[in-house]
């Protein structure tokens, strides 16, 4: 891997080949050239005036030579002599160094750091390569552009000019055997920097399909990993090595955000799953293999432009992590659950289940604006999660991700924007499926057993309102297995569908399992008091907010006199 890669708006740094120390070594190095090469390229695409400007008849190698040639005398030069250079294209050059801050900034830029050892490369110094990163580039761009405009700024922006992000990454730190083998040459991510909040804006924003199982170990194919990097996280209780080409880093930064990173110290332990992302197979698959032999569940998806959606990531993920969890007798849950904490002491476990654009997010934002009885609610999960009878023999729920991955079009803005500081979004200018992943519990909390008191489906295309509570546990059961949604567009289906259970990553593939878990669980809701029943979100009609807040305030009461 070069020091600089380059690849669509993708902007990879490798600080291990080479790493810059001042301005001169900036502009005498070939990464230089590269970029300028791959600035004027888009440049002629945006701005041909300025481009043909800057060629003036030179070949694109000789406007760079020339380019830097004049960047070096600036830096050389006092004010005083740069005010006798042809002040009529001052203007010009002003406009060409705009251009390319701005083409830099707007590319996906992180770093990254490999150490042949754990403790290679020390925390501190990995930090600091990154800052002195920061200042090199921010530096470089004012000493130019106050020198062209013979004077010094009045306002200074303290932008990220470096990196969006950086990355800490160990070679031979895995140790599989046999046919896995082939996987312990990967790196394997160690620490994860994140200069939040941090803005990815991809060409595709949704996805579309299925995850499908397949009679072919993936990992038995001829696979080229040399591109690779290892994600090491906790689905849940999963523990999964996520390997995805490089190609992908910043749609792949999210799951920083979202899951659990894995102890470090038990990086050699067997995962529960693996998954493989962006395999350039020449095929188009989105498939999964249980290996029976080694209990491992492995997911496989193919290179192609469309999985650039940061939500092939989490699902696949998802999906093997519930498939472990039908195994087990769990059965997973799509929606969202919350304990809402009373200022009398009582606590309430609420879930909410449905497909997405179902409305479960959207409640769980509404209740946090209608009551003074709530203390606090914590999130236990905002879209999966898994249900089951513990040894008490009380129904329980478990969470899988330490965040939430959440569309912003459903949201109010103060709510979009409360953790603004902390999060990475997703197309905010899209009009559809814009997102923003923000972390919102610790793994302890997701990962105890939370009592269930109130399960209700998340109903977003009937036009009553409020919520029903039912007493015939048959036929709630029938409503969660024939998982009825208005599909709002965010996967590629629009209008009312079925889903098994409402949950296309598991239960769906695993039907006659799902159905022995299912029939078990719900044959105690009774006797454990349980209240369930259809919330009405009303999420798919003209009168959302309305039907939100009424289905809110609904669910609230009914928290409060419970």
């Amino acid at each position: 891997m070069s020091s600089l890669y380059i690849k669509n708006r993708l902007a990879l740094i490798d600080y291990t080949s080479k790493y810059f120390d001042n301005f001169e070594e900036l502009l005498n190095s070939d990464e230089f050239h590269f970029f300028m090469d791959s600035f004027l390229k888009d440049l002629k695409k945006k701005h041909h005036d300025l481009y043909d400007w800057v060629l003036d008849g030179k070949s694109l190698a000789e406007a760079i030579d020339s380019l830097t040639i004049k960047a070096k005398l600036l830096f050389a030069l006092d004010v005083e002599d740069i005010r006798s250079i042809r002040k009529e294209e001052t203007p010009r050059y002003l406009a060409l160094v705009e251009s390319a801050y701005h083409y830099w900034r707007n590319l996906h830029r992180f770093s990254v750091t490999f150490s042949h050892h754990q403790e290679g490369v020390l925390l501190s110094s990995f930090l600091s390569y990154d800052r002195r990163y920061n200042d090199l580039i921010i530096g470089f761009y004012r000493t130019i552009q106050e020198k062209l405009q013979c004077s010094k700024n009045s306002v200074y922006r303290q932008l990220q000019a470096g990196t969006n992000g950086s990355l800490l990454l160990c070679y031979n730190v895995l140790g599989f055997k046999g046919e896995y083998s082939k996987l312990n040459g990967i790196p394997v991510i160690q620490k994860v920097l994140l200069r939040s909040p941090i803005i990815i804006h991809l060409k595709h924003n949704k996805r579309i399909g299925t995850f499908e199982e397949t009679n072919d170990n993936p990992i038995k194919q001829d696979l080229d990993l040399y591109n690779f990097f290892c994600y090491p996280c906790m689905v849940g209780d999963s523990y999964t090595l996520v390997f995805f080409h490089k190609d992908y880093t910043a749609s792949a930064i999210g799951l920083a955000n979202l899951f659990e990173f894995a102890d470090f110290s038990k990086i050699n332990r067997k995962p529960d799953c693996i998954v493989l992302f962006g395999v350039d197979d020449q095929k188009d698959e989105t498939v999964f293999y249980y290996d029976e032999e080694n209990d491992i569940q492995i997911g496989k998806i193919s290179r192609q432009p469309i999985i650039e959606y940061f939500g092939y990531f989490k699902k696949m993920m998802l999906t093997l992590h519930n498939l472990n969890s039908i195994k087990r007798g769990r059965i997973p849950i799509h929606g969202a659950m919350i304990n809402m904490h009373l200022k009398d002491g009582r606590k309430k476990g609420v879930v909410l289940m449905g497909d997405s654009g179902a409305g479960k997010s959207e409640t769980i934002d509404a209740l946090s604006k209608l009551s003074e009885e709530i203390e606090y609610q914590e999130i236990i999960f905002d879209d999966m999660g898994a249900m089951y009878q513990n040894d008490k023999g009380e129904i329980v729920a478990v969470g899988t991700e330490t965040g939430a991955f959440v569309r912003l079009d459903d949201l109010d803005s103060a709510s979009s924007y409360k953790d603004l500081d902390r999060s990475i979004f997703f197309n905010p200018e899209s009009p559809k499926n814009a997102r923003v992943i923000t972390p919102v519990s610790s793994y302890d909390a997701i990962m105890k057993e939370n009592k269930v008191d109130i399960f209700l489906y998340a109903n977003n295309y009937t036009d009553i309102m409020g919520l029903n509570i039912m007493d015939d546990v048959e036929a709630f059961k029938a409503t969660c297995k024939e998982g009825i949604r208005y599909a709002m567009g965010t996967t590629g289906e629009i209008g009312i569908s079925k889903t098994y259970y409402a949950n296309p990553f598991g239960p769906m593939q695993k039907q006659e399992e799902s159905d022995k878990i299912i029939d078990e669980l719900y044959s105690h809701f009774n006797e454990n008091k349980l209240k369930y029943g259809e919330l009405y979100t009303h999420l798919s009609l003209p009168n959302k907010d309305e039907g939100l807040t009424t289905a809110a305030k609904r669910l609230l009461e009914l928290i409060e006199n419970d």
